[in-house]
């Protein structure tokens, strides 16, 4: 069984669990913690220490080197409960503390005076996340990594609720383009899905295709080294020229710019690894399974829905998997052909080197990147364990 975890050797678990503390130390000692700018566009100062981090810092690095010093001892799983406890303690204090420095920072100045998180804040949270997860793992306790996140979710929609984070800078960015976000992760997962499911489509027609697979597979593994700028920017020319040479198509709403070659493009990366998959997945079934398929008379549509698609389920939605996390990166590039979405906002942020706007695009497609990774990974953990390979 496939299992992403921390070596269980005593030795490595005490170096990971040292380092990751002493990283946190840094981080909250050392580094900046905030920054402050006397408006949006303009570099930030570093703040190492204001009156309410000062007051909390000692607690999370307590709190934190805590529950990571017990990750890197122990393997027990009601040992990793107290550590999950001491983490996130040590993640809700710094929280908590970041938002009441933004707030102190901000007292008595313009409001055009923008206070953001800086690198000490960034790498602490990280690496609290992550002991958060190492205790996680050894819990061994099914769906304790959701419960963590859908309360993590749940504290923080009550903590922006509650006005803790109203003096930082990304959350002015938000509550002034709260429409805009909303609209730009819309387009985006439509964008993203309709390119899945375009890809999904290709991918089973190929597949059908018995004596052009190896044309296929080279087609399909030679747009992977194109690169994604170049591709979209190609298949804008070739819809202008199409649109060109067959104004007709032009009445019928088609356009050079937008969503269509965004989609088309997309699902042309997408192609290889759901082909592959398929293709491997339909292959996974043993020839004597087929065979007694045949034998009580199943009919070949019968043999694909009952044999060869359960069997090769695991695969399938592996590929799957993958080809949806990439599915929502790529779609990021889609706004440089007009298709909106999030890489708007990203590249609206680096346009005008305002790096919260850039946070406030990119944070979002991390997000539904990993929550399709954790949902389909799931599905297929299961399928896995329904049907082994």
């Amino acid at each position: 069984m496939r299992r992403a975890a921390i070596s269980s050797r005593p030795a490595t678990r005490a170096a990971v669990g040292v380092g990751l503390a002493a990283t946190l130390i840094i981080a909250l000692v050392a580094l900046p913690l905030l920054g402050m700018a006397p408006n949006r566009l303009a570099a930030a100062v570093p703040s190492y220490r204001s009156g309410a981090i000062g007051t909390v810092v000692r607690f999370v690095m307590g709190f934190g080197a805590i529950g990571l010093f017990i990750l890197a001892v122990s393997r027990q799983r009601m040992s990793a409960a107290v550590a999950l406890l001491s983490l996130w303690a040590a993640l809700v204090m710094l929280v908590v503390g970041l938002g009441d420095g933004a707030r102190d920072l901000a007292a008595g100045r313009p409001a055009a005076t923008r206070v953001s998180l800086a690198s000490g804040a960034w790498l602490a949270m990280l690496l609290l996340a992550s002991g958060i997860g190492w205790a996680i793992q050894v819990c061994r306790l099914r769906r304790l990594g959701a419960v963590v996140a859908l309360v993590a979710a749940a504290c923080l929609a009550a903590a922006g609720k509650g006005a803790l984070f109203d003096h930082l800078s990304i959350a002015i960015e938000l509550q002034a383009r709260r429409g805009e976000v909303t609209t730009a992760i819309l387009q985006h997962l439509a964008l993203a899905g309709s390119a899945l499911g375009l890809g999904l489509v290709l991918a089973v027609m190929l597949s059908s295709w018995s004596r052009g697979q190896a044309l296929v597979g080279a087609v399909a593994g030679g747009i992977q080294v194109v690169p994604a700028v170049a591709l979209l920017g190609a298949l804008v020319a070739l819809t202008s020229s199409l649109l060109t040479a067959v104004p007709a198509l032009r009445e019928m709403g088609l356009s050079a710019l937008g969503p269509g070659p965004a989609i088309v493009g997309i699902a042309a990366y997408l192609l290889l690894p759901l082909w592959r998959g398929l293709a491997t997945g339909l292959r996974t079934a043993d020839g004597a399974v087929i065979d007694a398929a045949k034998a009580l008379g199943l009919s070949h549509a019968q043999i694909l829905l009952q044999v060869r698609l359960p069997l090769g389920s695991p695969l399938l939605i592996g590929a799957l998997r993958v080809a949806a996390v990439q599915s929502l990166s790529l779609a990021t590039l889609c706004a440089l052909v007009g298709a909106g979405g999030l890489g708007r906002i990203v590249f609206d942020g680096m346009a005008q080197f305002a790096p919260d706007l850039i946070l406030l695009g990119a944070l979002p497609i991390i997000g539904l990147s990993l929550c399709a990774e954790t949902l389909l990974g799931s599905i297929e953990a299961r399928a896995r364990a329904w049907c082994p390979a």
